[in-house]
Parts: structure tokens; sequence; C-alpha cells
């Protein structure tokens, strides 16, 4: 059977600042969404990581269907009626546009889909990442798909020993979206030296090179600024990542994020926090909104979801949040200073653009010949009389 998961999530209010929505909300959610089930969709889930909410929702109609999108942007609608009721903070926030225009891609919501044929067995991981950019599962996909070291299956499986296809987006280009290929292991200093600059590259998606069709993982690059023009919130990227058999095991997802490696975002956009994972269903951190995960796996068959399983959610998970938040308070006592401050290209919120710009006009050049300013802020040495 050819079936679509799509995983469309928003943040759209939460209780007391960016940390959960309310329980009226959520039920709105799960009310909207599973009486889709009647028609549109075939089984859905609905959850929320931090303070974004999440639509888990399985289909015959491929990606980027409209009437999919459309329940997903008027349950958000509905939502943020709710939650500006309740007096919810940042009601709305991530609903960027007045009119749907045919799919949430552009709209402010983060999207993941990924249409494929139905395995005997079909297992998938749903990654719901909150408070963090696009290029936070850099790493961890690298390494799952990529790395030996992390991934044995690489070595072991027959299925796998072909590597992967990475799609990699740069996402800051002035002339819009541009997209490479590059295979592993061939091409693995090349994917390496792009995906090390989470900031302005990101995994799109990955492909088996052995089964050329099959999709092993499709993940958001939506980023909230270039659609807003202005700093609105993290851009917290879900993901759809199947696993097992021609794939990674699902076991060897978790190493890599085990790591807890350093990603921009939390409080304000502003700082590299590590990437801690979470159990579903878990509210912000009020520690600078370190950046977090949460990982759902589910079995599919016929389109319809048996689970999730809380992937992260077993005791191992503990000590790595434990050695997170450990890191995470080394790297923020250093407060404002690089590299726990992001670099200038990345302070996206006004404030300190503003107040950098306006230090700008009081810079001079100091020269042997004297210092003249130019009138905009930047000054010329003055010329010698002759």
């Amino acid at each position: 059977m050819r079936v679509t998961v799509s995983v469309i999530k928003a943040d759209i209010g939460a209780i007391g600042g960016h940390t959960v929505p309310s329980p009226e909300v959520m039920a709105i959610a799960r009310e909207r969404v599973g009486d889709a089930m009647a028609s549109l969709l075939i089984d859905s889930f609905v959850c929320h990581t931090g303070d974004d909410i999440a639509f888990i929702m399985t289909h015959t109609h491929g990606v980027e269907d409209s009437r999919v999108h459309q329940l997903a942007w008027d349950t958000f609608l509905a939502c943020t009626e709710k939650a500006k009721s309740q007096g919810l903070y940042g009601a709305g926030q991530d609903l960027l546009k007045d009119a749907f225009s045919g799919n949430v891609r552009g709209m402010g919501p983060g999207s993941a889909e990924m249409e494929f044929d139905e395995r005997p067995n079909e297992a998938l991981m749903i990654l719901l990442g909150d408070k963090c950019g696009p290029g936070a599962f850099n790493l961890p996909l690298y390494l799952s798909f990529a790395d030996p070291m992390y991934s044995p299956g690489l070595l072991i499986s027959e299925g796998l020993h072909d590597g992967f296809s990475f799609h990699i987006m740069d996402m800051d280009h002035p002339e819009g979206d541009r997209v490479v290929v590059l295979d592993a292991p061939e091409r693995l200093y090349d994917i390496a030296a792009l995906l090390r600059d989470t900031n302005r590259y990101a995994i799109r998606s990955i492909w088996s090179r052995k089964y050329p069709n099959e999709q092993a993982a499709t993940v958001g690059t939506e980023r909230l600024r270039n659609i807003a023009g202005k700093y609105v919130g993290k851009d917290d990227p879900p993901a759809v990542v199947r696993t097992q058999k021609i794939f990674p095991a699902t076991e060897e997802f978790g190493p890599p994020f085990a790591i807890g490696a350093f990603v921009g975002g939390d409080t304000r956009g502003s700082h590299n926090l590590p990437f801690m994972p979470v159990p579903m269903n878990t509210a912000a951190s009020t520690y600078f909104c370190i950046p977090m995960v949460s990982a759902l796996g589910f079995s599919v068959h016929d389109g319809r979801l048996s689970g999730p399983s809380d992937l992260f959610a077993d005791p191992f998970w503990y000590h790595v949040r434990e050695r997170a938040a450990a890191k995470a308070i080394d790297m923020r006592r250093q407060g404002f200073f690089e590299p726990a401050m992001l670099p200038y290209s990345e302070l996206e919120y006004g404030g300190i653009v503003t107040r950098l710009s306006r230090l700008e006009k009081e810079f001079t050049v100091k020269t042997a010949a004297g210092v003249v300013g130019d009138g905009d802020g930047i000054k010329q040495p003055a010329k010698k009389q002759k």
C-alpha cells in the first residue's frame, strides 16, 4: 500500500510564556484532527514538544495535499482562537499569513511529509524539535546514515552497504532555497563541510542508494525569519525517518542524539545550547528554553499507526539529560560571549541588531593623517594639506 505520512506542527500559544499548550487547546486539536479520520485521514496522533503542537497524520493523498494542509491550518486557527480567549502567550505566533494558499509551506507552521510503499513491517520514527533551527538534525542524521562508528549497520547489513544520498538545502541563499545531492560515502567530506554549518545548511531528505526509490528521511527546513522578514521564534523542525531493514535500526539513532550536540536556539533564539532528548509532551524548560527533541516510534500497516513508543522516555535517557543539563549550565555561564551567544549574523532579535547599528556610527578610523568623519559612521583619513 502506498501511504503518506504528514507531520505538521506549530506554536500557537502557551501557558505563562513559551512553556506548554493548554489542555483545552490540545483537546481542540485532537478533536478536529480525529474527526477527519472519518473521511480524509486513515489515522492520526496529536502531541506536543515544548509549546509546539504536532499533527501526525497518515493518508493516501500524497505530499502537500491541499485538503490535508487545510485541515492542519484550520485546526491551528481554531486552537489560536482558544489560546487568545485564555490569554496564552504568543497566541497564533507561527501563523504568519492571513489566507490559506493551498499548503502550509511558507505560511509559518513546520512540515515534514513522506510518501512511500509500505513494507510488511513498516517502522518509522517521528522527530519533533523545539527551540532550535532546522539544522539541528544535521549531526544525528549524518552519524546515523553515514558513520559506522555510530551506525554499525553500515558495515554489517547488506541493505545499507551502498550508503545513502543526502539532499542538502542552502536555506539562506539570496536567490532562494537551493538543494545539492551528495552521495555517501564517496562525498562524505563534502557532506560534512556543509552540514557543520547548521545555520545555513540543513538536510532536506535522505534516500537509499541500493534502492533508489526508497526514501529514508525527510526534514522540515522552513525558516520563519525568511517568511516573516523578522525574528518571530525558532523554526522547531519536524522530521520523518524510516528505520530497520534497508535503513539504520531504531536503536542506531539513539547514540547520536545522546551526544547532546550544541545547536542554535533557546531563549530569544540567541545562544548555543545542547540538544536535549526528552519524552513526548514535555514542557519547554525554564532553563533558557534549552533546545529539545522528542522521538516517537510507530509501526504502520495499511496506513494505521501502532504506537507511539516514546523513544526518549526509557531510564537510559535520564543520564543523557543530566549530562546535557550540565553542558547547558557550563555554556550559559559564559553569558553573552561567543560561542555561547550566536554570531552577529544569527542574532535575530531586533534589539541587539539596532544597538550594533547605532554603535557603527560612532566608529572612527585613526591614521597618522588624522580622523575625519564621512557622515555615515565609518570615518575616513584626513587629506594631507599641500
